[in-house]
């Protein structure tokens, strides 16, 4: 989910006619035309040209991470290796049938087993690695997985990220965003002036910013598993800014012709 933020917009009017003294004396005595005189050249020069319009436009937009993973491991260690292994193949068999039953798919289910000799005794391990969409339907398999299985299965703390590419379609909407309130500033600015907002002669993205989390409240210095799930999610969102500047060509309005 994004939202934008308020745009900080300034605006000047090129070419413009000052007050100065028409002629500013130099070192040697020499005369330099004023800024009238100087408009009044360009205007020979140039008949008809056309004002411009410059407007500085920013935007801040936000997307929460849209995937997490969470890892359950089962270990056993005993002293006959088939015991080892019977003993986390079983819950791990459980593990898998119940991921099924609510509906993960066999694509989000990763299973990884490390079986070695500890000294005396044999060593089995098991890894499911489970990616999760709806972080709603992730918290009741956990909860329930909590509840059915005893304390030799380890759930680690959901790890939230996003899709690849979607921090980059963040970084460009921030760009566009800001660049339309730009535009409907300069729109307002132009009605409010009598004038009409013509195409724009150049696009200039001055700043970028991105930053993870909020700024006045992220969770490095706090333990990751003391923070609930909203928490964690809040601490994983993306931020982007940009900041804009546009040149608008500036028309006069168009005056309409009497019917003779």
């Amino acid at each position: 989910m994004s939202q934008a933020s308020p745009t900080r917009v300034f605006v000047e009017l090129v070419p413009w006619a000052g007050k100065e003294r028409e002629n500013t004396l130099v070192p040697g005595g020499e005369a330099l035309p004023g800024p009238r005189r100087l408009l009044q050249a360009a205007a020979r020069a140039q008949p008809g040209a056309a004002h411009e319009l410059h407007v500085s436009g920013a935007a801040e937009v936000s997307l929460s991470p849209d995937q997490a993973q969470v890892a359950v491991r089962v270990r056993s260690t005993k002293e006959a290796a088939a015991e080892a292994k019977r003993s986390v193949c079983r819950r791990l068999d459980y593990i898998t049938q119940s991921l099924r039953q609510q509906g993960l798919q066999a694509e989000n289910i990763t299973v990884t087993k490390d079986f070695r000799r500890v000294e005396n005794a044999y060593h089995m391990e098991a890894e499911v690695c489970i990616k999760f969409t709806e972080f709603g339907k992730m918290q009741n398999i956990c909860n329930f997985l909590v509840e059915k299985l005893d304390s030799s299965v380890i759930i680690s703390e959901p790890h939230f990220y996003h899709t690849p590419g979607s921090v980059e379609n963040l970084r460009r909407q921030a760009c566009l965003v800001a660049v339309e309130n730009a535009w409907r500033k300069a729109q307002e600015v132009c009605n409010l002036v009598g004038q009409t907002l013509g195409k724009p002669l150049l696009i200039k993205e001055e700043e970028v910013k991105e930053w993870e989390g909020q700024i006045y409240d992220h969770p490095t210095s706090r333990l990751a598993s003391s923070l609930t799930v909203q928490q964690k999610i809040k601490s994983a969102t993306i931020h982007a800014a940009s900041k804009v500047f546009i040149t608008f060509e500036i028309k006069g309005k168009e005056k309409k012709k009497k019917h003779l």
